[in-house]
């Protein structure tokens, strides 16, 4: 397990009780260097959307739980927020919480000479993702997908 998986899944064990106590779920965890910088993201989620203030009160409470645990070498930046309309399906649980919704994904490399393409997500596994695009069932390799979200309707 790399460094960055070793922090996330630390920060997520941290996390947990937080969010219990506090009536979200996890939805990711992320630590990421951008720009030279590190952020350590903690995405949070409830039914109905969270609010400012669910995000205030357990990036407190994070804080607190990381300042005391201390695991972290190099200086961050500890972010917390809800993952968002248009959030990203990472993880297993992600995609089962997705079943029968739009999304849209973008591969590495272009499949029959396109990139990116729109559909219902209709199933997956360790290795593949099965949208629905126009009537038909289009499998994808997970590992050549760069990104896959759910579908922003307007």
């Amino acid at each position: 397990m790399s460094k960055k998986e070793e922090i996330e899944k630390k920060t997520e064990e941290l996390l947990a009780p937080i969010a219990n106590e506090h009536g979200v779920r996890i939805y990711d965890v992320e630590y990421v260097k951008e720009a030279g910088e590190w952020y350590l993201r903690a995405y949070i989620d409830k039914d109905g959307g969270v609010n400012i203030n669910d995000c205030v009160d357990v990036n407190h409470a994070l804080s607190d739980a990381l300042d005391v645990d201390d695991f972290i070498e190099e200086a961050y930046t500890l972010e917390v927020s809800s993952p968002g309309l248009g959030r990203q399906l990472k993880k297993d649980r992600h995609f089962e919480n997705s079943i029968g919704q739009d999304v849209e994904l973008k591969l590495f490399k272009a499949k029959d000479g396109v990139k990116e393409f729109a559909g219902v997500l209709k199933a997956f596994d360790s290795t593949t993702v099965t949208v629905t695009i126009n009537d038909k069932d289009e499998t994808f390799v997970r590992k050549e997908i760069s990104v896959i979200k759910l579908a922003l309707d307007f």
